[in-house]
């Protein structure tokens, strides 16, 4: 009885143990409220630091200025919908399928699917926002486009390391700042476009089309974190391949996005495994 009672005591102890660790990790992995400002600097952190990027994004944000123009669409609606929408892949798709006369709802289901990698890009900023009030989540949330959210999430492991060392904090406005800086570079470039947009009848012949690549590319480089990197990476390349080489459309970009992260996420909890932390 007195082993028995002594095995439950060690049991309970290591269970307690084990809820420790969870309860380690969890903290690490989601950042407390407490500790993620949303302060004007870090609005105007965020403008400063993505104004490069901002820059290259106007450059195919005059193609799709062309390319509105092109399919019909006056100056004031191409710069309505870049104001409104702020999406990049899916206005370029939108006014490709309306030149070519495809239906309302064509349109609707295919910029949708481009658009369906939003769900995941917001999923991971949740725990920043966890705290925040309905107006700051959701206005941030409008200005959420690839590029910010990336250089966004870098701002925001960046600041979580930073707390522990007592010195600067996140700052969820980041997120507002950095898109604010996409969103009124975006609109003048379309203003540009839309404007010009008869005297430019391929936009590849000037380059404009290659602003998209370069940009990613910056972005990716930045977001780089060495050899852990390489596995989901990888995965999201191939799938991103293999299904556009297979289905038609824009659907390569879930995939990726889907195949990426479940590598990634899979490449996580071994990792944690391998070391001990919650086993």
């Amino acid at each position: 009885m007195a082993d028995s009672s002594g095995d439950r005591g060690q049991s309970t102890a290591v269970t307690d143990d084990d809820e420790s660790a969870t309860d380690e990790t969890t903290a690490r992995d989601e950042p407390s409220p407490r500790l993620v400002a949303f302060s004007r600097a870090g609005m105007l952190r965020g403008f400063r630091d993505c104004l490069p990027v901002a820059v290259g994004v106007a450059g195919y944000g005059v193609a799709f200025g062309v390319l509105a123009s092109q399919a019909g669409l006056s100056a004031a609606e191409a710069t309505l919908m870049s104001a409104t929408v702020l999406a990049g892949a899916a206005q370029l798709l939108a006014v490709d399928l309306w030149a070519a006369s495809a239906s309302v709802a064509t349109i609707v289901l295919a910029t949708a699917a481009v658009n369906l990698r939003y769900l995941l890009l917001g999923a991971t900023l949740r725990p920043w926002f966890a705290d925040r009030s309905v107006l700051e989540t959701y206005g941030s949330a409008f200005f959420t486009a690839d590029e910010n959210w990336a250089l966004t999430m870098r701002a925001f492991a960046d600041g979580g390391d930073a707390v522990g060392n007592g010195s600067e904090s996140a700052d969820a406005a980041y997120l507002l700042g950095s898109g604010l800086a996409i969103w009124v570079l975006w609109v003048a470039a379309t203003v540009v476009g839309a404007l010009v947009g008869d005297g430019v009848t391929d936009p590849a012949r000037y380059g404009l089309d290659a602003a998209f690549l370069i940009v990613f590319v910056a972005v990716a480089v930045d977001l780089w974190d060495g050899r852990t990197d390489l596995p989901p990476w990888t995965a999201a390349f191939v799938a991103a391949l293999a299904t556009a080489v297979a289905v038609p459309g824009r659907w390569y970009l879930l995939a990726g996005a889907l195949v990426g992260c479940s590598v990634g996420v899979r490449h996580a909890d071994v990792e944690a495994d391998s070391s001990g932390v919650g086993g």
